[in-house]
């Protein structure tokens, strides 16, 4: 428990609550309260350029949850959840452990309040775990010690990149993080990938999109729908394909959010096996 607080303390005096982070932006629009002053300013000029943005979001959100589930039904059961953001309903763990209760799972985020969350939130727990990390240094990922001792890697292994690379530059080439993540993966992995476009608004200039993350800790970087199909390249993906979220595989079951305008989820989703 001392050590657990010790890592609280230490990861808490190191956020910075002057600068907008996506993962505590994130939060916001889902309604969640770890949130700052400059996160709720950022996600507040979202809104007002996508007055559907919060409906998105949660189609996002959504997504992620029926993808993860399709997963573990798949007979999935370790998942290396990369950009998770900060703990809400529906986590991946949540889903995976609900169908198989060994399923094992780490979370990885750069924001130390998601350790802060996910540590408080994971006590006990000895097949889920969360790490502090950068996906743009991807090797620390694949060769921390707590990621090994969770994720066997001669098994297949569900990377999730939920959400988390229009945070990744071109000049900081996400392709080769995403390559070298997907070569540490034996046949049979699976890869769960979103991504913010503005492929639904012609209109609006990228610029002015990601205007609301230039002082944030990273900026937003929409990418086109043949720029997120190049993240899948030579892994087999599943039906229905690299589509808007909420045409994945949608479940009329759960409650579908309602984008004002007739709008879009502005993000593309999709899923790939590893041959």
């Amino acid at each position: 428990m001392a050590d657990l607080t010790e890592t609280r303390v230490a990861a808490a005096a190191r956020i910075n609550t002057a600068v907008a982070h996506p993962a505590r932006v994130y939060d916001y629009l889902l309604g969640g309260k770890d949130n700052f002053a400059a996160d709720r300013t950022a996600a507040e000029e979202l809104v007002k350029l996508s007055p559907g943005t919060r409906e998105g979001v949660r189609a996002h959100r959504a997504f992620l949850r029926r993808a993860v589930r399709h997963l573990a039904d798949s007979g999935v059961s370790q998942f290396l959840d990369i950009g998770t953001g900060i703990p809400t309903q529906g986590n991946t763990h949540e889903i995976a452990q609900e169908i198989y209760p060994r399923s094992r799972v780490v979370y990885v985020d750069n924001d130390p309040i998601v350790l802060v969350h996910g540590r408080a939130l994971l006590t006990g727990t000895g097949t889920t775990t969360v790490i502090e990390a950068d996906l743009r240094r991807p090797e620390e990922i694949l060769s921390h010690p707590e990621v090994l001792a969770v994720i066997d890697f001669t098994r297949p292994v569900a990377v999730i990149l939920a959400g988390v690379l229009h945070f990744v530059t071109d000049e900081e080439d996400p392709y080769a993080t995403v390559e070298h993540i997907k070569a540490a993966m034996p046949a049979g992995s699976r890869l769960l990938l979103s991504h913010i476009t503005l492929d639904f608004a012609p209109r609006l200039r990228e610029e002015d999109f990601a205007k609301p993350y230039d002082n944030s800790a990273a900026p937003m970087v929409p990418r086109t729908h043949a720029a997120v199909v190049r993240f899948f390249e030579g892994w087999h993906v599943v039906d229905p394909g690299v589509v808007e979220v909420v045409k994945w595989r949608p479940d009329h079951r759960e409650h579908q959010e309602h984008i004002p305008g007739g709008g879009h989820a502005w993000a593309y989703g999709g899923v790939a096996i590893k041959p």
